[in-house]
């Protein structure tokens, strides 16, 4: 690593490459990819439809249920197939970060079923997920308040605080904080840290991990456009 520079070339403060598409699955009511350098996601969204079992609907507002996995062929080594208690974890904290922008009380008695397929893993996979899912959501026509992005940041050995937490810097970094961001009141629905620090350092590593989320959302904004031909006009729910 140069003094400036990451081992994938990277400065401190810079994102992966990015691609976003909506659209990408037919059979869904919205769908999205997203991908950030060599870890890419699909998402997609059902509903809102009845919900069955029927004990499970709510008479005020829909349910989102939401599943986050890892395809077996993601990482080096093949994953276990089926659900573990690393993905029921990350589909709670996905609902959760995504559960402020949904207009849920619209739909009473309804389900949002929202499905995440990690297609391939380079770290930030809930990161990716996310960004994917909102985007799916956008794209279902689900009433939001905004969009959702999602960004890492953390620390690296060397004490290097960097932006966007890939390959190594991962499995040998010293911290990695996960952020998902709510643009336009500028709030923090979603932050776990992996890792010892100070406050200090905690403060600007949610700094950088948000200047990262500024910069995926406006690529989230311009796959929406993309699709739908719109300049500064409403994408169904969400005021883009």
């Amino acid at each position: 690593m140069a003094e400036d520079t990451r081992t994938d070339g990277r400065k401190f403060d810079e994102l992966r490459e990015i691609e976003a598409k909506v659209g990408v699955l037919e059979k869904a009511d919205g769908s999205a990819f997203f991908r950030l350098g060599n870890t890419m996601a699909i998402a997609g969204v059902y509903g809102p439809r009845k919900v069955f079992p029927r004990h499970d609907e709510q008479a005020d507002k829909a349910v989102l249920r939401t599943r986050y996995s890892m395809a077996p062929f993601s990482t080096d080594t093949r994953s276990r197939p089926g659900p573990s208690r690393r993905s029921t974890e990350i589909s709670l904290v996905i609902r959760e970060a995504l559960t402020p922008v949904i207009f849920l009380s619209e739909f009473p008695k309804t389900a949002i079923d929202l499905h995440i397929e990690v297609l391939q893993a380079d770290a930030s996979t809930r990161c990716v997920a996310l960004n994917a899912a909102s985007l799916a959501l956008a794209d279902a026509g689900v009433p939001m308040k905004d969009l959702i992005a999602s960004c890492s940041a953390g620390k690296i050995v060397g004490g290097k605080i960097v932006l966007d937490i890939a390959g190594k810097e991962d499995t040998e970094g010293d911290l990695d904080l996960p952020v998902a961001y709510y643009p336009k009141k500028k709030e923090v629905t979603l932050l776990q840290m992996d890792g010892l620090t100070n406050r200090k350092e905690v403060k600007e590593v949610m700094a950088l991990a948000i200047k990262g989320c500024e910069q995926i959302y406006k690529k989230q904004q311009e796959a929406l456009r993309k699709k739908y031909n719109l300049d500064d006009t409403e994408n169904k729910g969400v005021i883009l």
